[in-house]
């Protein structure tokens, strides 16, 4: 994997540590899947459409919104593929839920996130053979989990509304 700057600091005010907290798309089309390229502090490398969970934010919202700003791609979310749990050579660590989903219209006119390079569509061995240029062990390992055949359903996860403080 590519080596990054140290992580910053993950404590909040409390002193308590948390996790960054992201969300994945895995997008199959045709044998190949979707990928952005994409330059992190300086190094070219290969993600799939991800990014980190807004506050108020459903996980389900927040894939959707990542796959479009990452990569002008409408996509319809299928299953949970599965939650990781990642530890980076900079010692960030990061809970990513990744989704499978279907590409359901591209708008080529978008603008993409700053630090997206460009829209590219990979077989699996094309992205194995990408090797160092992948950003994270878990793009791989999000591929071949959509490959076995694992899938969870989608209400596995739920957002449960905040009780007024009344009830």
């Amino acid at each position: 994997m590519t080596q990054l700057p140290p992580c910053t600091a993950e404590l909040d005010d409390a002193g308590i540590w948390r996790p960054h907290v992201t969300v994945a798309t895995v997008i199959p089309r045709d044998g190949c899947f979707l990928l952005v390229e994409e330059e992190v502090r300086g190094h070219l490398v290969l993600n799939q459409p991800a990014g980190h969970l807004e506050p108020g934010e459903t996980l389900h919202a927040a894939a959707v919104r990542e796959t479009l700003e990452e990569t002008g791609w409408d996509v319809a979310l299928s299953c949970l593929l599965g939650v990781q749990q990642w530890s980076s050579p900079s010692g960030c660590q990061f809970v990513r839920f990744t989704f499978a989903a279907e590409p359901m219209h591209h708008d080529p006119a978008r603008l993409l996130d700053d630090g997206i390079l460009r829209v590219v569509w990979m077989t699996r061995d094309e992205i194995a053979a990408a090797g160092s240029r992948l950003r994270s062990p878990m793009i791989q390992a999000s591929i071949d989990d959509w490959l076995a055949g694992r899938r969870l359903p989608l209400d596995a996860i739920r957002w449960l509304a905040t009780l007024s403080a009344t009830n």
